[in-house]
Parts: C-alpha cells; sequence; structure tokens
C-alpha cells in the first residue's frame, strides 16, 4: 500500500455483501475497513426467510444461471459452516386448480436437481396418500400430490457475524458505530469522509466498495464527481411468527391470491411465515409491515394451515433491492448488478441487490472487477474453503 492511504479497500456497510467483500480481500491479501454505521447485519441481511437455496421458483422466469450459481454456493456453505447452514426438508403441497400442478411442480424440481448435479441435496420424492395426514395438520381437501425436496436454512444474522469475524481473523478493520459522509476520488485514491463515535475523521483507499443495500443510491449521490446510478425499485417483504409447530419440516406454497410463492417455516417460537413483494418508497431505516402484507400472509397460511390461526407475536419487514421494471417484484430477474465507475479500471463498485445464498460469488466478482486497481498481494486464504462458526 503506497504511503498516505489508510487501506486499500473501504467497504460501507456491514451487511452479508459488505461482509463477504471485506473478507474475500482479506483473504487475498488486502488491507481493508468497513464502515458500519449500526451494527452487522442491521439491515436486511436480518430480516430474510433465513435460507440458503437455489431458487426453485427462479426457474419459472428462467434464471437458470443464478439458480446453479445458488446451488453450487449452498453446497460450499454446507461444507464450511456445518453449524451454521444445514439442510432441512421442504415440501410442496399441489392442489386442484392450483396455477403450478403436479406434473409443472415434477419438471421444475427434476431440473432443480439435474441444475445440482442430483447430489444427495437435490434429490426430490412424491409423498404418498398414506403420509398426507402426518404433515403438521395441512389441509387435505383437493389435495393432489406433495413433493418433498430438500434445501438449505441458516440464521441470517449469525452467517454474516460469522463472515465479518473470519474477515477480521484475516486483517480486515470493522469501525462501528461509523457514518459514510461523502467521498471524492482524487488522482491517487478515494477520500471517504466519515464519522466514527461522533468524531469526524477522513480515509485514504486505493478503492471503495458500495455496500449499502437500500442505501446504495445515496451512498453513491455523495460521492465526486457525480456518478451515474442504476433505476432501482425498493421492495418491502414481510415475516409474520405465529403461535404453533411444524414438526416435519419447511412448507413451500402458493398464495391463493396470487400464486406467489409463500414459505411457512418451523421456528423455535413459533412458525415463521413470508414474505410479501410490496414497493416501498422513504427512509430504509423506518420499513415496517403494513396491515395489508399481515392479511395477506395470514390468509395464505390459513389455505394450507387451518390451525394456525393465531395472532401474529410478531412481524418485520425487510427491503430487497430490485431493477426498476413494469413487471411484478416477484417476476423480475435477482441476479446481482455490479456498477463500477469505471469499466476498466474501476475504483468504486457498487453492490445492487443479491441473495443471502451468493454472497461469497458475489464478493469474488469485486474482487475480480477491483484487481487493476489494486495493488498485488500475496493471498492469505480461499473463502471456498475458510470454516465459519457460529
Amino acid at each position: 500500500m503506497s504511503t498516505g492511504l489508510d487501506c486499500d479497500l473501504l467497504v460501507v456497510g456491514a451487511g452479508i455483501h459488505g461482509a463477504g467483500v471485506a473478507q474475500a480481500a482479506a483473504a487475498a491479501g488486502h488491507d481493508v475497513r468497513v464502515l458500519e454505521q449500526t451494527g452487522i447485519a442491521a439491515g436486511t441481511s436480518s430480516r430474510s426467510s433465513r435460507l440458503i437455496h437455489g431458487g426453485l421458483r427462479y426457474l419459472e422466469s428462467a434464471q437458470l444461471r443464478l439458480v446453479y450459481e445458488s446451488l453450487r454456493e449452498r453446497a460450499i456453505l454446507l461444507r464450511i459452516a456445518p453449524d451454521l447452514v444445514r439442510l432441512v426438508p421442504f415440501h410442496i403441497p399441489v392442489y386442484r386448480g392450483m396455477r403450478r400442478s403436479a406434473a409443472r411442480v415434477r419438471a421444475g424440481l427434476s431440473l432443480y436437481a439435474l441444475l445440482g448435479g442430483w447430489r444427495g441435496g437435490s434429490r426430490f420424492h412424491s409423498l404418498p396418500r398414506s403420509t398426507w395426514d402426518g404433515l403438521d395438520g395441512l389441509d387435505t381437501r383437493g389435495l393432489d400430490a406433495v413433493f418433498r425436496y430438500v434445501d438449505a436454512r441458516t440464521d441470517d444474522a449469525a452467517l454474516t457475524r460469522a463472515v465479518m469475524r473470519s474477515a477480521q481473523s484475516l486483517g480486515a478493520e470493522l469501525l462501528c458505530p461509523a457514518r459514510f459522509v461523502a467521498a471524492r476520488a482524487t488522482g491517487d485514491g478515494i477520500e471517504i469522509d466519515c464519522t466514527e463515535n461522533g468524531r469526524e475523521r477522513t480515509l485514504r483507499a486505493r478503492a471503495l466498495v458500495n455496500a449499502a443495500g437500500p442505501w446504495v443510491n445515496r451512498v453513491l449521490a455523495r460521492i465526486e464527481p457525480p456518478l451515474s446510478a442504476s433505476r432501482i425499485e425498493l421492495v418491502q417483504g414481510t415475516h409474520l411468527l405465529v403461535p404453533g409447530r411444524l414438526a416435519c419440516g419447511i412448507y413451500y406454497l402458493e398464495s391463493p391470491r396470487d400464486a406467489r410463492a409463500v414459505f411457512a417455516m418451523p421456528d423455535d417460537q413459533g412458525v415463521l411465515v413470508g414474505t410479501t413483494e410490496v414497493p416501498y418508497e422513504g427512509d430504509p431505516g423506518r420499513v415496517a409491515p403494513l396491515p395489508a402484507e399481515i392479511a395477506y400472509l395470514r390468509e395464505t397460511l390459513a389455505r394450507y394451515f387451518p390451525r394456525l390461526d393465531g395472532e401474529p407475536m410478531e412481524a418485520y419487514a425487510g427491503l430487497r433491492v430490485l431493477p426498476a421494471m413494469p413487471t411484478a417484484a416477484f417476476h423480475r430477474p435477482r441476479e446481482t448488478v455490479l456498477h463500477a465507475d469505471d469499466p476498466a479500471r474501476p475504483r468504486i463498485v457498487s453492490i445492487y441487490g443479491g441473495k443471502l445464498t451468493t454472497y461469497r460469488a458475489v464478493a469474488e466478482r469485486v474482487m475480480a472487477r477491483l484487481q487493476p486497481s489494486l495493488p498485488a498481494a500475496i493471498r492469505r486464504a480461499d473463502t471456498a474453503r475458510l470454516p465459519l462458526a457460529p
């Protein structure tokens, strides 16, 4: 690192993508600092469905590359984080009159298994009718078929903290609470104004990664000279925690209202149900469940599990960053977009969107994009082999 620079890379945001980039940069041998204003996984990375999955539903919109990458990353996480990521059974009940017929679901699961290499974690089967009454009180009226497959689950916040600890063990420095104020691209680096514990300071880095999640364009707007921003829409997703118990695993349900996918999942305190997709405008820090979302999720759950009709014990909402398009959020691409200031020698890369499952692959792509602007370094580790512990 040149004299006068505080670090090779500065990352804004300590959600899963910011933590992943910090780990990848430190593993590659670079000096890296992370600015986080609230806490690790304080935003969307603690308000997801907590799934490490290939994205079965993305097959409907032909996002085969995303599904393949997700299944590959799932296999890596199962290997390096066995105490954080584990396979669990999923069930897809198919009823007469549903948009997704049994034949369609079987075809989708077959393709899913093929993309997963037909490994043990990719296989599926149809449950015999004799077992249906044992599926946690699932309504069997009009039920045509039930498919069982496996995918993985995690504690999203715990996984993010584990990745950040791994980054720190490799030399990354976390500044928290630290708020990004502004940045300026100069001849030999990036000057970043921030406040740390209420104290103003300026840091100098060779490159900057904007991993601010829903705040990504707000951060980009404070960088000079001005940079173009991707057109995005913030979409909130709400989850409910309701009284009850699911002993057989996770259920992949089709909403009776609009045929969207909704998951019902066992939780230590009850049953977790989610999620919704509602356009959001305003301060990302003020996102909150809407009454219409709560009603939507309760209606979906009641269709399949009439006994789980108690008042929600808790509700929380997170935000997705999706490309601004005229189509419904459910059908929009979920590929992560990397927005760079210079296609040849980028010094500022912004991360748009992304899935919890693919954070590690995204981080490696970020580092590949920044490679022309970073100094030569001696690699310390391979993130695909680094163990992650709770």
